[in-house]
């Protein structure tokens, strides 16, 4: 039979999603808390995490179109209000679906917006662009009696498509300053102002010059503005819910567990509830299916090559060694050397905790679909023989653990370090040594249980499967002989004394100069 109930996948209207009969995660005393507070505002999300609906909420309420909220939150919260729902001049900038690779792509947006309020608005549309935006908002009021709304979605579109092309960033730049630098000359003419983004650029004069914009993105009580709880997810989609686990043999819960491993752990206010991704939650309730929808959605390439040329120290994204102040986090350059504002504005690092004492955040990943996508995204680059299909993947070495295979094992790390591309730059290469066994047995953590350590007296890596025990200790510069000897003088395989599965202890070398893997060496229990 089929479903009659429908997911809003990839419905970014709210009118189409309203009139469509798709199911909505009530967010509307969000619209009605920011049209009764401030007047202007900016708000930071990862993509695909909802803030094009909110936005186009937030249209529909300024357009007056009472009817698409009946029996929503906010059509009680205004029953009675002289002016509730009553509709104000709008004017909605979005930058999503556009290709900002050519040099007057912006101007021609802004220019084909413009041309379509001119003609709404009987405006002659002479001068430049700032100037026809101004004359738009004066000759709006004038014709209304009423101040005008500015909506913005992902204005940061334009700045983040050219990261890599300086003249064109900052040719997008100087288009915006002039452009939006208007909203702040021209605030008697502004009723609202709401923009949203995936990075707060702050040399660009959104921010730079009108300070008097209200950043909520780390706020308490719009932590959840966007994205999902697990309680809207029990209460919207239990049917949804009940199909998933059925076919996965689990309860509810253990289907909510599983959900909130996979998509889960998003924090935009210290200790505030977890937020799931809400593109990821809706495919897989509707595909009852595990899978990373949102990573797949889009490579960050840029981010990717970035992270290898800076020598990040991998190991950090999940240890809660990354920390930053409230301001580093809302405050983005491109020539920045701190990429931890960037990797938490774009999703792939969330709040963790926060030292009041110290004024700083920990940060880390938010959950397997974000860290495991990642580190698939980083193997490759940092290892070019790391690809599915030539025997050096994470899939054959997974085979060869669950098999015994002690040799297939050492070919296939010895062919992951040998395919380490050669570089010039100062970067040692203990630095390439460690990141990728860090992503490689991080990745297999997915298959088979794994622990990774470096303090002192704990083992290197310890792999466990079914039927076998791998204890790891690395060394660089330094015997296979000598690691192995550390194995047995620091008793790591002592909490296995008692366990029936077939122990391997193992000890590797690596060579420093050569850029390889040396020696190898097993003991067995």
């Amino acid at each position: 039979m089929k479903d009659e109930r429908r997911l809003p996948i990839g419905v970014q209207s709210f009118v189409s999603l309203r009139e469509g009969g798709f199911l909505y995660v009530d967010k509307t005393r969000y619209i009605y808390e920011l049209v009764h507070g401030s007047k202007q505002y900016f708000l930071s999300r990862p993509r695909r995490f909802g803030k094009s609906l909110f936005l186009s909420t937030l249209k529909a309420y300024w357009e007056g179109k009472r009817e698409l909220f009946e029996g929503l939150e906010i059509a009680e919260l205004e029953k009675d209000k002289e002016g509730a729902f009553e509709p104000y001049p709008v004017f909605y900038f979005d930058f999503n679906g556009q290709n900002y690779q050519v040099d007057t792509a912006l101007e021609d947006v802004l220019n084909k917006m413009l041309s379509r309020w001119e003609t709404e608005y009987d405006c002659d549309g002479q001068g430049s662009l700032s100037d026809r935006f101004q004359t738009l908002l004066i000759t709006a009021k004038k014709r209304t009696g009423k101040g005008c709304v500015v909506l913005v979605d992902e204005y940061d579109k334009p700045l983040l498509e050219v990261l890599e092309n300086d003249t064109l960033e900052e040719h997008n730049k100087a288009v915006f300053k002039g452009f939006f630098g208007t909203l702040k000359s021209y605030d008697e003419y502004l009723r609202f102002v709401f923009i949203t983004g995936v990075t707060k650029f702050s040399k660009v004069s959104i921010f730079s010059d009108l300070n008097q914009l209200q950043d909520i993105s780390l706020y308490e009580d719009y932590s959840a503005v966007c994205g999902m709880t697990g309680e809207e997810i029990r209460s919207c989609f239990q049917p949804e819910l009940q199909r998933m686990a059925a076919k996965h043999k689990l309860d509810e819960e253990g289907c909510l567990q599983r959900l909130a491993q996979m998509y889960d752990g998003y924090h935009f206010y210290p200790d505030s509830p977890g937020v799931y991704n809400p593109f990821s939650v809706l495919n897989a309730l509707q595909q009852r299916a595990f899978e990373s929808y949102w990573f797949a959605t889009a490579t960050p390439t840029f981010l990717v090559r970035r992270l290898k040329n800076m020598h990040f120290n991998m190991r950090q994204l999940g240890t809660g060694e990354i920390h930053a102040t409230s301001f580093a986090l809302t405050d983005y350059r491109a020539e920045n050397p701190d990429i931890v504002p960037l990797l938490y504005q774009t999703g792939y690092l969330t709040l963790w905790g926060y030292d009041a004492r110290r004024r700083r955040y920990t940060l880390g990943f938010p959950n397997e679909e974000v860290k495991y996508g990642l580190l698939e995204s980083l193997l490759p680059v940092y290892s070019r023989d790391a690809i599915p299909g030539r025997g050096a993947d994470i899939f054959s070495l997974d085979d060869c653990l669950e098999a015994g295979d002690t040799e297939g094992v050492r070919d296939i790390l010895t062919a992951l370090f040998a395919s380490i591309p050669y570089t010039t730059d100062d970067a040692p290469f203990e630095h390439y040594f460690q990141s990728v066994l860090y992503i490689v047995f991080t990745l297999l953590g997915q298959y088979v249980h794994c622990e990774v350590h470096s303090s002192k007296g704990r083992a290197d890596c310890i792999l466990e499967t079914d039927e076998f025990v791998y204890i790891f200790e690395f060394k660089v510069g330094k015997s296979a002989q000598e690691a192995l000897a550390q194995i047995e003088e620091k008793g790591y395989a002592l909490p296995y004394a008692a366990d029936k599965r077939q122990l391997f202890k193992i000890g590797v070398s690596f060579d420093g100069e050569a850029r390889k893997l040396a020696e190898w060496a097993v003991a067995e229990n």
